[in-house]
């Protein structure tokens, strides 16, 4: 990703955490974990956790400086104990690695104890499989940066990530190669130090790094249970798993073709329920239930929980498409926006001019029959309706973080109070 023009400089750390969380959110989607450097990505990172709903912990990384000179960045040791040389300086300056063993076992030393200081004997949170958002509070060489974004592939990611708020051009090049996503708001061709990009760039103790990752440790919400539901529709029931989140901004009811086992229904769930949303993932019904069966689910949501007064969205996938947008038509008052991904909608027919709830159209872009049944919808839907092709293509992997990101911001925008 390529940084973009943005106002500097930033009032401080955290105002650029805050920042840093509109870009990442996008990046962040499968189990996101934040792993700030510390001690100044500490702040940053805690300010992006807070706003991704990730966990949030520290990776250790020491810089190598020249002798004499401890600012001029040379090297970097990792927590897992590598040493990353920048050996084209080296080369520059004519200092074999040999000359620089007393400051490496210095380095390793004071990563140790930082390490012991913040974490004790708590090892990393479990990094294989997670996108993992490496965080700091800048990038001047990018040394320090890549050695912490080696140690952490390693560990095997879904997606590695590194965010940074401000980076030197350089840094840049260097580093968007390690990474799957890099982050940078701003790149400043002039750029001489990090610090100088911020008003409020105060020097940070051990003391801060510990009483912040204690604070978001704190602030997080309970851990969600999922339970179990079973909602009457006509002679049968629709079976579910409906999860509440401890801060409760909207409720989602959703539906895949694998149901509750979809492993992308149960990705997106996740993502949506970190952003606030409760979720309710159901099952396809069988020919027993009744047409009325999207409808009864969503009465059933009013009347027995907690989300009988919170905003209400709809998520559909393939061949669910044609039936759950109807309860919309059926209840008009109840549901305030709906997402619809594949499938067949066109297949509701004049059923849907009764639709009102603004309503986003999702398309994989090899999949030609979803995009022609969705322009087919289009003249039918009696409500707002947007369009958008996911990029990815089908049966990619990727196409899921696409659909969880655009879903997000579909249901932000119309799953508020007074949205309306």
């Amino acid at each position: 990703m390529n940084p973009v023009p943005v106002s500097l400089p930033f009032a401080d750390r955290a105002e650029a955490g805050r920042r840093l969380a509109e870009r990442v959110r996008a990046h962040a989607v499968d189990d996101p974990l934040v792993l700030a450097l510390p001690r100044g990505g500490v702040p940053v990172g805690a300010e992006l956790a807070r706003a991704l709903g990730a966990d949030f912990d520290v990776l250790v990384v020491r810089k190598i400086g020249l002798p004499g000179h401890p600012e001029t960045g040379v090297g970097a040791v990792s927590e897992d104990g590598r040493v990353l040389y920048d050996d084209l300086a080296l080369a520059r300056m004519h200092i074999p690695r040999q000359a620089l063993s007393d400051t490496v076992a210095s380095e390793r030393d004071e990563l140790d104890r930082r390490r012991r200081t913040y974490r004790g004997e708590r090892p990393l949170p479990r990094i294989a499989g997670r996108d993992c958002v490496v965080v700091d509070d800048g990038a001047a060489t990018g040394g320090t940066a890549r050695a912490a974004l080696r140690t952490v592939r390693q560990a095997g990611p879904a997606r590695l990530i590194l965010a940074v708020p401000v980076a030197s051009p350089e840094a840049v090049e260097l580093l968007r190669g390690e990474v799957d996503a890099l982050v940078v708001l701003g790149a400043p061709d002039n750029f001489r130090s990090v610090g100088e990009w911020y008003r409020e760039f105060g020097q940070l103790s051990d003391e801060n790094v510990t009483s912040t990752l204690f604070e978001v440790e704190r602030s997080r919400p309970r851990s969600e249970v999922a339970r179990a539901v079973r909602v009457p529709a006509g002679r049968a029931y629709v079976d579910g798993d409906l999860t509440m989140p401890e801060e409760l901004r909207g409720v989602v009811v959703m539906a895949f073709d694998h149901g509750r086992v979809d492993p992308r229904g149960r990705a997106i769930a996740s993502a949506l329920r970190r952003a606030g949303y409760a979720t309710l993932l159901v099952d396809p019904p069988d020919e027993e239930a009744s047409a009325e069966w999207p409808a009864a689910v969503v009465t059933w949501l009013r009347r027995a929980t907690d989300a009988a007064g919170e905003p209400l969205g709809i998520l559909c996938s393939g061949a669910t498409a044609a039936s759950l947008p109807l309860a919309a038509a059926a209840l008009p008052e109840d549901v305030a926006g709906i997402v619809v991904h594949g499938g067949r909608i066109d297949r509701a027919g004049e059923a849907l001019s009764g639709v009102r709830a603004p309503t986003l159209l999702l398309a994989e872009s090899g999949d030609v029959s979803a995009r022609e049944a969705g322009e087919r919808a289009r003249a039918l839907l009696g409500g707002p309706v947007e369009s958008a092709v996911v990029s990815a293509p089908e049966g990619d992997g990727e196409a899921w973080r696409e659909v969880a990101v655009r879903t997000l911001d579909w249901f932000d925008r119309h799953l508020t109070r007074g949205s309306g």
